[in-house]
Order: structure tokens, then C-alpha cells, then sequence
């Protein structure tokens, strides 16, 4: 078992390599070794490596690595895997809304694929940060029927924390039933209703009663002609929380088969699902285009034209899957 001065030395030696590539920009040598040594670390270590850098340099290592992450590539994957969950993805949907362009498909991805009651220290996380609120930007910001359907899971309830009640959902089920697929049109009005007054591990349970009563999923009905547009985009959004692992390895399929830059989507994924479902993921992705995910990762990140920043990134995606 590691003593607590060998620990502590540890994170000091970390802390060196983090101020040796970020600050002082000190060579390829250190870049290789700070990949080798922070792919291994796990979450709390993480915090305590932040700790120990502040108190040897007096200086914020989320700040630091803000001011250069645009234009490093690995100082954005660093950041990003040493970043809280809630103020990470409060960061993420922030650049969505307001970066270069609106980012529906990462707007869906976050909201659909956390629970509610990490959707809701999200949403504390932006109020404190950016001081205001998700839902007005989201509003303000996102046309369409999707801006209704995002809204619609961001108010779900987190209350019930994580307690699920298979009788509330049998009914809700045989409710979604009737407004989805009795009558000549679907009954949206009912179904936002619902999914906003139950939390998503609620949800899922209400999924699973469906196909249990009905024989089919409910997002496959989704599909159809009925359900138009608003259905097509609901589909989306109820994949992502009733499959997430499937929801991400879509997502990276569809990066894959784009031919385009798949970096920044791989990057946002393999760190901010690393230690909840990466795996899961990962198989289904190989099973859907015989890739392995670190096959993918080495293809986008070391053909990136020579260029070591991205280099040392993918090395640092590669650690990271093989700690996971």
C-alpha cells in the first residue's frame, strides 16, 4: 500500500509535468510522460493533483488550462478529464448554445443521457457560472420541435431520487399507449406532460413496462408517418436515456462513416463517459463497424498531419481506455 509521502510525491511529480507542458512549455519529453502518468489516475486523484498545484504554484489549474485549451489540443482533453462532471457538461452545453454555431446533437446528447438529478447540478453548475438559466438560453437559442423536447427532460423531476415504482409505470405505459397509438393523431400535449413529471430512471422503468405490455419499444413507433418530425426528433432523445451506451456508439458511428474530423466528438465522449458506460459503448461500436474505439481514436488523432498536439492526445484517449 502506497504511504502518504509517496502519494503525496506522486502528485508532486504530476504537478511538475502539468507545469512543465501547460506553463513553461517545456519539450515532447514531458508531454509523453505527463500522458503516461494522468491516464492512470482516477477521479480522486484528479482532485488531489489539483489540490497539490495549487499549493506549489499558487495558481488555479482549471484556470490555467482554460487559457490555452483552444488552442492545444491536449491541454483540452486534460481539462476536460480534470473538470466536475456537472460544471464540465455546464461548459459543454454552453458552447453549444453559444460557439461558432448552435450544436443540436450535443445539446441532445447531454441532456438525453444524464439523469435528472445530475440534469438538475447541471443546471446549478450554469446558473453559478454563467448566471443564467439553461432553459431561457436553450429557448432563446434552438428552433424547432427539438427546443420543446429538450425543455421537456431538462424540467423532468428529480425527485424520488433514484427510487422507481413498476406500478406507477405500468400505467404511465398503457397512458403513453393511448397517446401514441390509439386514434387517428399522437397526443404530444400527454406524453411531454408525463416525461416531465417523472425522473429518468422513472422514465426508463416506463419504457421497459411498454415493451412489456405492447410487444415493441415505444421509440420504434416513433418512427412512423404518424409521428411526423416531432416523433423522428422524440426518438433521438428517448434513445439517448433508455440506451446510452448505444446513444454514444451511434453518435461515433456516425463520426466514423462521415469521413470528417471525429476528434472533438471523440475526445467529449470517451472523457465524459470513461468511468459510467465507455465499455458498453465500445462493444457496441465494434460490433456495428468491426472498429475498436482505440482503432478509431489512432486513425483521427495520429493522422492528424504530424501534428504532436494531436498526437499526444490520442496517446492520452489510449491510456485512458486502457485504465477504464
Amino acid at each position: 500500500m502506497e504511504s502518504s509521502m509517496q502519494a503525496s510525491r506522486k502528485y508532486e511529480l504530476d504537478c511538475q509535468y502539468l507545469n512543465s507542458c501547460f506553463l513553461i512549455g517545456n519539450g515532447e519529453g514531458n508531454r509523453q510522460k505527463l500522458v503516461e502518468t494522468l491516464a492512470s489516475r482516477d477521479s480522486q486523484e484528479l482532485k488531489l493533483i489539483h489540490q497539490t498545484f495549487r499549493a506549489l504554484y499558487n495558481q488555479d489549474l482549471h484556470h490555467v488550462l482554460s487559457t490555452i485549451r483552444h488552442n492545444d489540443a491536449l491541454a483540452n482533453a486534460v481539462y476536460l478529464r480534470m473538470s466536475e462532471p456537472q460544471e464540465r457538461d455546464a461548459e459543454i452545453i454552453r458552447e453549444a448554445l453559444f460557439g461558432r454555431r448552435v450544436n443540436v446533437n450535443t445539446l441532445v446528447e447531454v441532456v438525453s443521457t444524464r439523469s435528472s438529478t445530475e440534469l438538475h447540478s447541471i443546471k446549478q453548475a450554469y446558473r453559478f457560472r454563467y448566471n443564467s438559466e439553461i432553459e431561457q438560453d436553450m429557448a432563446h437559442t434552438i428552433s424547432a420541435t427539438f427546443k420543446e423536447i429538450l425543455l421537456t427532460i431538462l424540467k423532468s423531476s428529480p425527485k424520488y431520487g433514484g427510487r422507481i415504482d413498476t406500478s406507477m409505470a405500468m400505467c404511465d405505459a398503457k397512458t403513453l399507449y393511448e397517446a401514441m397509438e390509439t386514434g387517428n393523431s399522437v397526443d404530444w400535449k400527454t406524453i411531454t406532460s408525463l416525461l416531465t413529471q417523472r425522473n429518468t430512471p422513472q422514465i426508463k422503468s416506463i419504457l421497459s413496462a411498454y415493451k412489456e405490455l405492447y410487444g415493441h419499444e415505444f421509440s420504434k413507433f416513433l418512427k412512423s408517418n404518424k409521428c411526423g418530425k416531432f416523433g423522428t426528433e422524440m426518438r433521438m432523445v428517448i434513445r439517448g436515456i433508455q440506451f446510452p451506451g448505444k446513444f454514444f456508439a451511434k453518435q461515433l458511428r456516425g463520426a466514423l462513416q462521415s469521413g470528417g474530423d471525429g476528434r472533438e466528438i471523440l475526445t467529449r465522449v470517451v472523457i465524459t463517459r470513461l468511468e459510467i458506460d465507455v465499455r458498453e459503448m465500445s462493444n457496441v461500436f465494434a460490433a456495428k463497424t468491426g472498429w475498436t474505439l482505440g482503432n478509431f481514436v489512432r486513425r483521427e488523432f495520429n493522422s492528424a498531419g504530424g501534428d504532436k498536439g494531436y498526437d499526444f492526445t490520442g496517446e492520452f484517449l489510449l491510456g485512458l481506455l486502457r485504465h477504464c
